[in-house]
């Protein structure tokens, strides 16, 4: 697509804005229901194209991608009306008679960029928000997940005009086109370099941003954990979509005293979840290229594999692979690895891994495995973090309840739910001030006993 066609969408979206078509929640509930109906249409074929792109499982598909749409979907049929009414507030004494009240308003004709490794659920579940809140949006997919890609444009062409919902495919060139566009809002996941250049863009317009990014999430394990289950859940959530997962477990940082137990409950639990042979399972998913796969390869240093380490280029495959007696100097802890390598660091004390990761940018998740209450306390108050989970990990993400997002180098602004809709919500306040009383006090010329009447009102 090029520049002027970008360009046509862009104008022909805010020109239908304009017309105050999407500004009715029936209107808006019906695109839902019919984006809904789409998904359950093309469930067989949603789940074969993350298969080709991303080797994932129909259970794995479902349970991370398409189930996660569906159910906020279903959370905003059911709540979008209640969000989308004015709500009053008390006003002051001051403005008598006047009712104040908050107006949530769409944005007008919001941009979303997702990235390749959850490629259904990161572009439509903004999505749902933006339509819920009523907007219009044009959505860019990654280039890297062109079968996801085509079945997202596909689906979107079937349900809405293009004036309402458009996709753009392509690569940089058009994401650059898009990014010199007026959008009224922009909402972008993927990495810390892309997201320094969607601010930048953004910043020439003073257009607000979402940006959800990622960063190295911290894994602890005190000594009072339960470490079976620690390994058992760690191992999940690591691994999961071969660890290409933003809110992974980027490394492991447990108290020294039981590191050797907690490695091997870790071993064990690979072989019991992915088997003696890995790269053989046909659940088990790939690395999206060949870029990626070398990047991550070339951060194993093959003396500290206590665990895997076994690749298959042609397949694009990297066994789960356990990196032991790593320091925060070496080159596996100087990135965010975003495939399926575990590094484990140690401690001595809490308060020194504390301090080490608040010295660190600010992950997007942190995950602690302990059963002493004043030291999960102690780290959830005292280091920076977007969210996270006490004796577990990702799940945090996967309720509507609660919002999802991180802040400072993991990112800035949430969603999911209610934080979803206000996201793509400007919330005007507004004072609707009645014309059969007029309090003179504030006009001039001023007098004493007007002075003295401001103070009393404004106490």
């Amino acid at each position: 697509m090029n520049e002027q066609e970008i360009k046509n969408i862009v104008t022909n979206q805010r020109k239908y804005f304009y017309t105050g078509a999407t500004l009715d929640v029936d209107a808006r509930l019906q695109a839902l229901k019919k984006l809904r109906a789409s998904i359950l249409k093309h469930e067989d074929m949603i789940n074969e194209a993350l298969k080709r792109d991303l080797g994932k499982s129909g259970f794995e598909s479902y349970m991370c991608e398409i189930g996660l749409v569906l159910s906020e979907i279903n959370y905003m049929l059911k709540h979008v009306r209640s969000f989308a009414k004015e709500k009053t507030v008390p006003t002051p004494l001051a403005q008598f008679h006047s009712r104040s009240y908050k107006k949530p308003s769409p944005y007008g004709t919001v941009l979303i960029m997702s990235p390749w490794n959850y490629p259904f659920l990161l572009t439509l579940s903004p999505l749902v928000d933006a339509i819920a809140a009523g907007n219009t949006a044009v959505l860019k997919p990654s280039a890297y997940s062109p079968c996801t890609s085509k079945i997202v444009d596909s689906m979107i062409k079937e349900c809405f005009d293009e004036k309402y919902i458009c996709v753009v495919t392509g690569g940089r060139a058009e994401n650059t086109c898009l990014l010199r566009e007026h959008f009224d809002y922009i909402f972008f996941t993927g990495s810390q370099s892309v997201g320094k250049e969607v601010m930048k863009h953004a910043s020439c317009r003073l257009t607000p941003v979402t940006l959800e990014l990622g960063g190295k999430s911290p894994c602890i394990v005190d000594k009072s954990a339960n470490l079976r289950l620690a390994a058992k859940r760690i191992v999940f959530g690591k691994f999961l979509n071969c660890g290409q997962t933003c809110v992974a477990p980027d490394y492991i940082y447990c108290d020294r005293t039981i590191k050797d137990r907690l490695v091997k409950e870790i071993k064990k639990q690979i072989q019991r979840q992915f088997g003696k042979q890995p790269l053989e399972r046909p659940d088990y998913g790939k690395i999206i290229n060949e870029k990626h796969f070398d990047r991550i390869t070339g951060l194993i240093d093959p003396q500290k594999v206590t665990w895997g380490g076994k690749s298959d280029r042609g397949a694009l495959k990297i066994e789960p692979t356990v990196i032991d007696n790593v320091t925060f100097g070496d080159r596996v802890m100087q990135e965010e690895i975003f495939g399926p390598l575990m590094p484990i660091l140690t401690f001595d004390s809490l308060d020194e891994a504390i301090r080490n990761i608040q010295s660190m940018a600010h992950p997007l998740a942190l995950y602690i495995f302990s059963n002493d209450r004043h030291a999960v306390k102690k780290v959830t108050s005292r280091c920076g973090f977007g969210g996270g989970c006490v004796n577990d990990t990702i799940i945090h993400l996967a309720t509507c309840e609660m919002g999802f997002g991180g802040f400072g180098e993991s990112g800035m602004g949430a969603y999911h739910g209610k934080e979803g809709f206000r996201t793509f919500t400007h919330e005007k306040s507004i004072v609707d001030k009645k014309t059969w009383l007029d309090l003179p006090m504030r006009y001039q010329p001023y007098r004493k006993i007007n002075g003295r009447l401001i103070k009393m009102f404004l106490k």
